[in-house]
């Protein structure tokens, strides 16, 4: 594999910023940074420890992928625990031709082994490797003969007591700083309060750290909450109306996950289940095949983290309740990981709650149950609020969100009804009030509900309640309407509820003064089941028909290499050529996600199916197209290149610059097709006869849009890879 372009950067200097954007275009295809991902990536060129917080989705990797493609050597490791995203990143990574591996319990001794031979030998930039191989003491004193110049922490809130995914492993890797003091060190997570965050940096003994908090907001997603009745009609229907989606259905329980799976595949919907309980070789066929869009939804145990990198997840659906804001956050944030509109929906049922208070029993020390149900407290509160969730979630991480309506949940898109809920507020809160008086003691929400009305229990005669004056004075509204209405107290501050096992009741001052001075109380109809206007914020309209050509092509070309197919082109890349029709590789080349290497592996087979479908069908127009004003990028020459173009130009052979600067011959004919591409001039009839020519040239155009490799298997392998790249380079010139 051909080493990067690079900055040829020492540490402790800074980044030469057009030098960033360059690298930035020719390995991820993109024309501009997402928010901090720059200020991050020059601080650890620096030699600074950075810590990053980027909600899922907003480009934490790239941070420390183009950190190692800016050096001129060494090897960046990037500490993850999740094994099944390692492979997709490294094969992300080597289609857009960057030299990655990986090192996990996946890989056999004889894979290790030549692994680590190449590693020795400077073949990789880019080291993915899990927290308990990395700090085995084999792997340590290697790293030392590897010239390691960046260690990147991914996943970095498994470190902490305090996060909702602490492993156990993670914490070893506090001894890395010893082993390396001079290393500069990039902690990243998605999800992680402020107590976390110190955590963190503390642990991993970061130095004066330079600390990224982005926003938390996901413009794209819009999140909903259903009043769960008949969930698996509730699930299929929504599945239903969104034929051509991928999602993810998050479930309570093992057995539930695979019930809804079975059931699903019965009706007609590619589905499978992931969960602890399976085989790792299970889980890793139904992952693999998720990914490559062989099955369309996935039914996971909430309490098993997945490592889904496919970014056009469309939606995530919680079958169950979370058991807090933090995983909620972190599970919706697997949708719309590419930009695009995409929906978060929980079906949500109070008494959900209850089995998940059920769990938090078997939790051994009481200070993790009481931290339990306050996190379970705040999940429900959550679910019930009217106001906008977004904005709710977003107070969680203390971010404010700057508006009333977020025009992207249900709470916003279609407001519930309110009422004056002045009496029903007066008598529950009376009858809390009076049963304290009476026992002095406090009781819980259920008990006080029964009080209302009129329940004839055992707990109500033996406490003397049912002789209150509050006594059944509520059998206006059924018992579920009354729970909800105490909730809804509880969080307007009215009443104050414990976290201990048996929680209790209490009247806040707000609550006296309600009764006291019988001030009106505002209250929120429950939740409807039917579905708010549909969001879109971000969409990308274009050529429906044509996508779903391009999204066929894209599977094609992914299941002949063997990689997921976002690894060939994002939905975001193939909606924007359904928009702007590119008829060539410079209108191609401005796709978004067209890098350099990309344009010359795909660019031909997609241009070839786009012309096709222009010839049968005219071509739409959008408003606000502004296709034709994108800058075409340049493809830069680096030293290496430039040297072999200096040396062909000088009268010198292939065979002979290779054999000159000690490289192998296809190195050099990929030199020279990338001059070619970047618009230098080569006369190509020193390299191959006019025959020669006329006889690759028609087999270019018999096959129409296929892969050098098609190419030469069609000629009998007459001409190798070098040759015929060179051509196809100065043909598409």
């Amino acid at each position: 594999m051909s080493k990067p372009d690079s900055l040829e950067l020492a540490r402790g200097t800074t980044a030469d910023r057009p030098a960033l954007f360059r690298l930035l275009k020719q390995y991820f295809g993109f024309a501009s940074f997402r928010p901090l991902q720059e200020e991050i990536i020059r601080d650890a060129l620096a030699g600074r420890d950075t810590f990053a917080l980027l909600p899922t989705g907003g480009g934490k990797s790239l941070c420390f992928q183009l950190s190692a493609l800016a050096r001129d050597a060494g090897l960046t490791v990037v500490v993850s625990p999740l094994i099944a995203l390692m492979k997709d990143q490294v094969d992300a990574m080597q289609a857009s031709g960057v030299p990655a591996t990986f090192l996990n319990s996946s890989l056999t001794q004889t894979e290790s082994r030549a692994r680590f031979r190449d590693l020795y030998g400077g073949k990789f930039r880019l080291l993915y490797v899990a927290p308990e191989r990395l700090m085995l003491d084999g792997t340590l004193d290697a790293l030392r003969n590897w010239r390691v110049n960046l260690i990147a922490i991914d996943e970095a809130h498994c470190i902490s007591e305090w996060g909702h995914d602490f492993r156990p492993e993670y914490r070893q890797l506090a001894q890395l700083r010893p082993y390396f003091p001079d290393v500069p060190m990039m902690a990243l997570t998605a999800t992680a309060t402020e107590r976390v965050r110190t955590d963190i940096v503390t642990q991993l003994h970061l130095r004066e750290p330079r600390c990224y908090v982005a926003s938390f907001n996901r413009p794209n997603l819009t999140y909903r909450v259903l009043p769960k009745t008949q969930a698996y009609a509730q699930l299929f229907e929504f599945i239903r109306a969104r034929p051509r989606e991928a999602g993810i259905v998050y479930c309570q329980a093992r057995k539930t996950a695979e019930s809804v799976a079975e059931r699903l595949s019965a009706d007609g919907v590619k589905a499978r289940p992931y969960h602890a309980g399976l085989t790792p070789k299970e889980r890793t066929e139904n992952q693999e095949l998720f990914l490559r869009d062989e099955v369309r939804v996935i039914c996971a145990t909430i309490a098993f983290g997945m490592g889904i990198n496919k970014p056009n997840v469309r939606f995530v659906v919680h079958y169950d309740l979370p058991k807090n804001i933090e995983s909620y956050y972190q599970e919706t944030g697997r949708a719309g990981r590419d930009g695009l509109p995409s929906e978060c929906v929980l079906l949500f049922n109070a008494g959900d709650a209850i089995k998940q208070q059920r769990f938090i029993e078997e939790k051994s020390s009481p200070q993790e149950q009481q931290i339990a149900r306050e996190q379970l407290q705040q999940m429900v509160h959550y679910a019930e609020i009217s106001e906008c969730r977004r904005a709710s979630l977003l107070e969680y991480f203390a971010e404010k969100f700057p508006h009333e309506n977020c025009g992207g949940c249900d709470n916003c898109l279609a407001p519930r009804e309110t009422y004056d809920g002045t009496v029903a507020a007066q008598k529950l809160l009376s009858c809390v009030y009076r049963i304290r008086e009476r026992s002095r003691f406090g009781v819980g929400l259920n008990h006080v509900v029964e009080v209302l009305t009129g329940a004839d229990t055992e707990k109500v005669r033996r406490w003397g309640h049912h002789q209150l004056s509050t006594y059944n004075i509520g059998h206006e509204h059924g018992r579920k309407e009354w729970q909800a209405i105490g909730r809804e107290l509880i969080r307007l501050g009215y009443l104050s509820q414990s976290t201990e096992k048996f929680s209790t009741l209490e009247l806040t001052p707000a609550g006296l003064d309600v009764l006291k001075k019988r001030e009106k109380i505002t209250l929120t109809r429950p939740m409807q089941a039917p579905e708010p206007v549909e969001h879109r914020a971000g969409e990308i309209a274009c050529d429906e028909a044509l996508f779903e050509r391009l999204r066929e092509l894209r599977k094609r070309l992914a299941d002949e290499r063997g990689v997921p197919p976002y690894i060939i082109f994002s939905d975001v890349s193939l909606r924007q050529m359904a928009r702007f029709y590119p008829q060539g590789t410079m209108d191609f080349s401005r796709i978004s996600g067209v890098g350099a290497q990309k344009l010359r592996e795909f660019s031909a087979a997609f241009l070839a199916e786009i012309a096709d479908h222009l010839r049968a069908n005219p071509r739409q127009m959008f408003a606000d197209d502004s296709f034709a004003a994108a800058p075409p990028p340049r493809i830069f020459l680096n030293d290496t290149t430039r040297e072999t173009l200096k040396r062909f130009r000088a009268g010198a052979s292939v065979e002979e610059i290779a054999h000159q600067r000690q490289l192998a011959s296809s190195t050099i004919w990929g030199h020279l097709a990338t001059a070619v591409e970047a618009g230098e001039a080569i006369d190509l009839d020193r390299l191959l006869t006019a025959e020669e020519q006329a006889v690759i040239a028609a087999a270019f155009a018999r096959l129409g849009g296929a892969s050098v490799g098609a190419v030469r298997d069609a000629l009998g392998g007459r001409f190798d890879y070098g040759p015929l790249r060179l051509f196809r380079a100065m043909q598409r010139r």
